[in-house]
């Protein structure tokens, strides 16, 4: 069950947590198996499943491994032990219990298991999940110039480009960053999460219909330590161990998007549902990189999401057939080298208001590129180097880019190791890492 940090009723325990952290949301620990959200046949089949995988485990263990408080799992387990499914081996510390199936039990979780291979933590209503997406989408801030300047540091950019990205980041609808290869479009895309600051809370599964959605996905969330305040009282509280806080997500896809990464992806043999990408990335960016080299075309895209970017909410087909709404609340980015009129029509654009072009740096910036890179890569300070390239692409008439000090300078260096010669940047070197990055073929 979870609580809004920010609604007003009484002091009560469940919502110490919200209210003594910066936390929009806190999920509270359900106190009886009602207040999960789940059906006793649900949480029973989950315990059997997870005895099962451990083969003998205590009653603490379970409970740490389902996520459900020792309060919740223990009636439980003393029903499963009347009925004769799990029995006790020996005893366990804190008046515990360890326990193993017993030939009943076992014969009983195999048939949990062909209708559901899930163990794991439990999962939450869908109900809760979708008041916690509201909520901490809800408590994002406005950023300001300052904020976004540090969470660019790490980056070279034209200033101009700050009062340009700063007011897209808090619309939190979605932005197009265009423009010429090479020049950082995607490293801005990810450093535009860490301006929203404020870690979230995030279930590690989803239950609606009997359908179990699995929503933590290790390639995207990053676990964020539980905040603790000066004293006790907020180190004590207790929180649901079915979720998890997480700094907020930036879920990056390219080339390799298909249709199917959008839809609730069901597995026949586990009986298990992976979340699509829009639902990972709720409360965070989700980056669409070399939009418009998909392997789906930018109109099925458009047609897919012209719904939720408009209204803020999507719609998924569960396995069951039922249709269910979830929010639609992250920072949508569509970064590509084309011009985004080619690639989609007027009322897509309508949809997604800031496009932003990030040009080629100017001759200051490729020069202040070089020095920091030579700095990084331990070459000595070498001022001429970058005006050798430069009348380079002068006289080519070849584009700078952002990468390019970074590329070139390393293969400057690895030619020196190669010859054991000292780290230097010496003008014949540059010309023959020149001819090898810029192939003319």
């Amino acid at each position: 069950m979870s609580t809004l940090a920010t609604e007003t009723q009484s002091f009560e325990p469940s919502l110490l947590g919200g209210l003594l952290s910066n936390d929009t949301f806190w999920p509270s620990q359900p106190q009886n198996t009602d207040e999960t959200g789940l059906s006793e046949s649900f949480i029973e089949a989950l315990v059997l499943k997870t005895v099962l995988i451990g083969g003998t485990v205590s009653g603490r263990v379970i409970s740490e491994r389902t996520g459900l408080s020792f309060r919740v799992i223990e009636p439980l387990l003393d029903m499963l032990r009347t009925r004769k499914l799990v029995s006790h081996v020996r005893p366990a510390a804190f008046n515990d219990y360890y326990y193993s199936l017993t030939e009943a039990g076992q014969q009983r979780t195999h048939k949990h298991m062909e209708q559901c291979s899930y163990v794991g933590p439990a999962p939450v209503p869908l109900a809760d999940y979708v008041v916690s997406v509201e909520a901490q989408a809800a408590g994002i801030e406005p950023i300001d110039r300052d904020q976004l300047r540090e969470a660019l540091s790490a980056i070279s950019y034209q200033d101009s480009l700050l009062d340009e990205l700063g007011p897209a980041v808090n619309s939190n609808t979605g932005m197009f960053l265009f423009g010429p290869p090479g020049n950082g479009k995607t490293t801005i895309a990810r450093c535009l999460t860490q301006v929203l600051g404020q870690e979230i809370w995030i279930p590690h599964a989803v239950l609606d219909d009997g359908n179990l959605i699995k929503l933590q996905d290790d390639a995207f969330h990053r676990p964020a330590p539980v905040p603790e305040s000066g004293g006790n009282i907020l180190k004590n509280q207790e929180w649901d161990r079915r979720w998890l806080r997480i700094g907020r997500p930036t879920v990056v896809v390219g080339g390799e998007l298909i249709m199917d990464n959008l839809e609730v992806r069901h597995d026949p043999r586990s009986n298990v549902c992976e979340a699509p990408l829009q639902m990972k990335s709720n409360c965070g960016s989700l980056l669409i990189d070399d939009f418009g080299r998909q392997r789906i075309a930018p109109e099925e895209l458009l047609n897919r999401w012209i719904v939720p970017l408009e209204n803020k909410c999507d719609y998924l087909t569960l396995p069951t057939g039922k249709k269910i709404q979830i929010p639609f609340e992250q920072l949508i980015i569509f970064s590509t080298n084309l011009d985004p009129e080619s690639l989609v029509d007027e009322a897509f654009l309508r949809r997604v208001p800031y496009k932003i072009f990030v040009d080629d740096p100017t001759a200051d910036e490729f020069k202040q590129l070089m020095t920091e890179t030579s700095q990084k890569l331990g070459f000595p300070d070498t001022p001429q180097a970058a005006s050798h390239l430069l009348r380079f692409y002068e006289d080519n008439k070849r584009a700078k880019r952002r990468c390019h000090p970074r590329d070139l300078l390393t293969q400057v260096a690895n030619f020196c190791k190669y010859r054991k010669l000292p780290m230097a940047i010496r003008p014949e070197y540059l010309d023959q890492a020149c001819r090898s990055y810029f192939s003319n073929l």
